[in-house]
């Protein structure tokens, strides 16, 4: 029901008039005139408003009233509109409360074919594994053959199995949002040839696509390596800088950590 009255409360504010109506002045009468009423105002011509000071001229804008050709455009944007909130709600399991803030956060749904694009992209998603879209709606205006199988066929190609490839995905769905270019091709680079660790740790974490390679990765890279110490790549990326500095300092000063140390896990570089 809640869901029902937020779909019916979106829709109805669609149909409010574009634009407030101006009532018509009343025509004076053609028959006679009152003695104490004045002659109507003749009709000028509009001319630009120009300031001594300035040099610039200012155009005063007819008003504009709604007219059954803007009210006709209301009409055809709610039939529009209708079916992709449907969708929404009822389909992609979004919450009635939450949909304002998914359509803030990516407008271009309300722009999408719910039967070409929002619907075929929901089924891949949940094909591979995304069970929980609701959670990643902006997902559902990306194209499955321009966007997201060319991500997974580019994993493939750079040494994942179509497994770990499609378990990445799921661990970290917006995995599909970076470019291959300018993100997944230079940090998957500096993860294999300057910081020579395994694909499997790409595979856990893939939230490494995530951080900045200049500001986040091989600046903390550099400080591990000049230390002599390699930390799991959530360590390494997750931590605050304040944080990630003093555990830096404690393994550096201390011997190997106890288990129930949060350094654990932590090798010192051979």
């Amino acid at each position: 029901m809640h869901e029902t009255h937020f779909l019916s409360t979106a829709i109805a504010a669609t149909k409010q008039p574009l634009f407030s109506s101006i009532p018509k002045p009343q025509s004076p009468s053609s028959s006679h005139h009152d003695s104490h009423s004045f002659p109507p105002p003749k009709k000028t011509p509009h001319f630009p408003i120009i300031s001594a000071s300035k040099t610039t001229a200012s155009l005063k804008p007819p008003p504009t009233t709604a007219t059954p050709h803007s009210d006709f455009q209301e009409k055809v944007l709610v039939a529009e509109i209708a079916p992709i909130l449907t969708f929404l709600l009822r389909e992609a399991h979004v919450n009635g409360s939450d949909l304002r803030r998914v359509i803030n956060r990516r407008p271009r749904l309300l722009a999408c074919s719910v039967k070409t694009r929002l619907r075929p992209t929901l089924y891949f998603l949940q094909s591979i594994g995304i069970s929980q879209v609701n959670k990643h709606t902006s997902l559902l205006s990306c194209s499955v053959e321009d966007k997201l199988l060319p991500r997974i066929d580019y994993l493939e190609k750079i040494g994942f199995s179509r497994r770990d490839a499609l378990s990445m995905f799921r661990r970290f769905p917006q995995l599909f949002c970076y470019s291959i270019e300018q993100n997944f091709e230079p940090k998957f680079d500096y993860f294999v040839v300057e910081m020579g660790r395994e694909m499997k740790e790409l595979t856990e974490f893939p939230h490494y696509f995530s951080f900045s390679l200049e500001n986040r990765i091989r600046p903390r890279h550099q400080r591990c390596v000049e230390k002599g110490v390699c930390f799991p790549l959530p360590v390494l990326l997750k931590t605050s800088e304040a944080t990630f500095r003093d555990r830096l300092e404690f393994c550096c000063n201390s011997s190997i950590p106890f288990r129930s140390s949060p350094l654990w896990g932590t090798n010192s570089i051979d």
